[in-house]
């Protein structure tokens, strides 16, 4: 099982999680590429030490929105969206090439992902930008999304994710962030989730209802209160269950 975070989401001198402490726990950093966060530097350094410790890098593609954090829902005509995703990987690779690494899979953020996952034109979008620029990177996606169809229907591969730290509602969406129930706050029931995800493929929903959710990989948000602690506790409690952890493509 791949354990993930959204690392390199500061800008300038604000700094948003512990990227270097979390670099030691997961196996996998969705790397900001400066359009919802991050900036040259904080991508040069988080590509610097993903490489250092063997930690696959992903290009965490988001909308043009520093000022929201990628999380408003953007309308794109479909060229001006795959245009901006080509960019950022482009740029994240670049950093990840003089790190003696490069990009190893793609990841929308906050309400690309969002969106991506139920709306056919922006998922197309997606998916355009990553066949044009390396047909072999996956996308890291919800499972049974429309995204992870358009990419496996492109011949991409498409990796389900699920999230340890958010609540989900009955249709197997995310909880808005605006809802009560959208973070998942106790450690020992992040863990919990996290496990559950990885050995039985489920999680139960806000509304208690026990949702089917086969996931490869499992992220745990780097700007949520107290990352660190929730990212190890859940690292601990996978290990402790007898869950091999590893990034599910190789990082080098």
């Amino acid at each position: 099982m791949d354990l993930n975070a959204d690392l390199g989401e500061g800008f300038g001198a604000w700094r948003l999680g512990d990227d270097g402490a979390l670099l030691d726990i997961v196996t996998s950093a969705n790397v900001a590429c400066g359009f919802h966060a991050g900036d040259p530097g904080t991508m040069r350094r988080v590509c610097a030490g993903a490489a250092e410790k063997g930690v696959a890098v992903g290009a965490q593609v988001g909308y043009r929105d520093l000022a929201g954090f990628g999380r408003r829902r953007i309308e794109y005509a479909f060229d001006d969206l795959r245009d901006d995703v080509l960019y950022q990987i482009g740029a994240l690779d670049g950093f990840c090439r003089v790190a003696g690494t490069r990009v190893r899979y793609v990841k929308p953020h906050g309400a690309l992902y969002n969106t991506a996952a139920v709306d056919e034109a922006q998922a197309a979008a997606v998916v355009a930008a990553v066949v044009d620029y390396d047909r072999a990177l996956p996308v890291l996606c919800p499972p049974g999304s429309v995204l992870g169809q358009l990419a496996t229907g492109a011949g991409l591969r498409a990796v389900p994710e699920g999230f340890a730290d958010r609540g989900y509602q009955a249709s197997g969406e995310l909880v808005p962030r605006s809802s009560p129930g959208a973070l998942v706050k106790p450690p020992e029931e992040v863990a919990a989730r996290a496990v559950r995800m990885a050995m039985e493929s489920a999680v139960r929903s806000v509304d208690g209802l026990d949702l089917r959710l086969p996931v490869r990989s499992i992220c745990v948000h780097g700007d949520t209160p107290d990352a660190v602690r929730l990212a190890r506790g859940v690292r601990a409690a996978l290990e402790a269950a007898g869950v091999r952890l590893g990034a599910f493509v190789h990082p080098a």
